[in-house]
């Protein structure tokens, strides 16, 4: 075992990384570089109606999003207590939701640059890609992305501001009272509401 572990310090060091650090993995990166460059063009084309937006970016957020897998972990619990046929309405709102929440976001063409940094570290079996939001002039913003391998590849299982804070968590924070009659209803509507905010009516789950 101690043989073991100073095999592993050893490769950290000959590859430059520190401990629990990895190059990122090429495969587990590719969905978030995809975001990324189809927030730029989002950002470039923020002038054009929200449903154009919505539905370029959509693809995207499809693919490097587990939004199934984010959902359940962010209702927990009370997700066996939703109806089958609800919780296919929740989902529906819940990805409009994040979708529209990436466009209202990034709607002025403020020429950010999206970096995906050169390092991954471990949680579990999952890998967090690292991230920087990188704006013309201040302090850059970090994001990192928890992926996890599924059937259709990696896909994001959270989301962390500033590398630490999870967006499922900050979400079941916000979701709990609208979730505590155990039926999704109200957190159904009180999302397809947000979103029809977010795009000035332009989108309707």
């Amino acid at each position: 075992m101690i043989a073991a572990r100073r095999l592993i310090l050893a490769a950290c060091v000959v590859s430059g990384l520190a401990p629990g650090l990895a190059r990122a993995d090429s495969a587990a990166a590719a969905p978030i570089s995809a975001l990324n460059a189809g927030l730029a063009v989002a950002e470039k084309n923020a002038s054009t109606p929200f449903a154009d937006r919505y539905a370029a970016l959509a693809p995207a957020v499809d693919s490097a999003f587990n939004l199934p897998q984010i959902l359940q972990s962010t209702v927990g619990l009370r997700w066996a207590q939703i109806a089958p046929a609800q919780r296919e309405k929740l989902l529906a709102a819940f990805r409009a939701f994040t979708i529209a929440s990436y466009v209202a976001n990034f709607n002025t063409n403020a020429g950010d640059g999206f970096k995906v940094l050169p390092e991954t570290r471990a949680i579990g079996g999952d890998q967090v890609v690292e991230t920087e939001i990188v704006p013309n002039s201040g302090d850059p913003t970090r994001i990192d992305y928890v992926m996890r391998q599924g059937q259709t590849g990696w896909q994001v299982v959270d989301v962390l501001e500033q590398g630490t804070i999870s967006q499922v968590a900050v979400q079941r924070s916000d979701f709990r009272s609208l979730l505590a009659d155990g039926t999704g209803v109200a957190l159904t509507n009180s999302l397809n509401d947000r979103v029809a905010k977010l795009s000035g009516g332009a989108i309707h789950p």
